[in-house]
């Protein structure tokens, strides 16, 4: 019997073939999102230092999931604005630019996030 991919694993391998390609610097740090089945994540990070500058989720959120992903890349531009960064490097951690990733990406380019 032959058993379907696991998903997770596939898209963990994906987000680590993109992660071979971009990093992020000070000059400009890496948008980085994560989605579960209830929330999702986002993390502005300098991989040269290793610092997460700013982040934000939807555990505080309440709405539809869309909802809840525009509110989290309202949040997430604001705090990097508030620390002077306004251009970043986009990581959708191995998931498909569609639904909630894409919506989370263009509510923080709407909010004053470049890239």
């Amino acid at each position: 019997m032959i058993s379907k991919p696991d998903k997770n694993k596939t898209r963990q391998k994906r987000h680590r073939r993109v992660r071979g390609k971009i990093s992020g610097t000070a000059e400009r740090p890496r948008l980085n999102v994560f989605r579960s089945n209830t929330n999702i994540y986002a993390q502005v990070i300098d991989d040269v230092a290793g610092v997460t500058l700013a982040s934000a989720s939807s555990l505080n959120e309440t709405g539809t999931k869309s909802e809840q992903a525009q509110k989290v890349g309202e949040l997430v531009a604001k705090a990097a604005t508030a620390k002077g960064i306004t251009e970043v490097v986009f990581d959708r951690g191995g998931y498909l630019y569609h639904g909630r990733v894409q919506i989370l990406a263009e509510s923080a380019r709407e909010n004053g996030l470049k890239f």
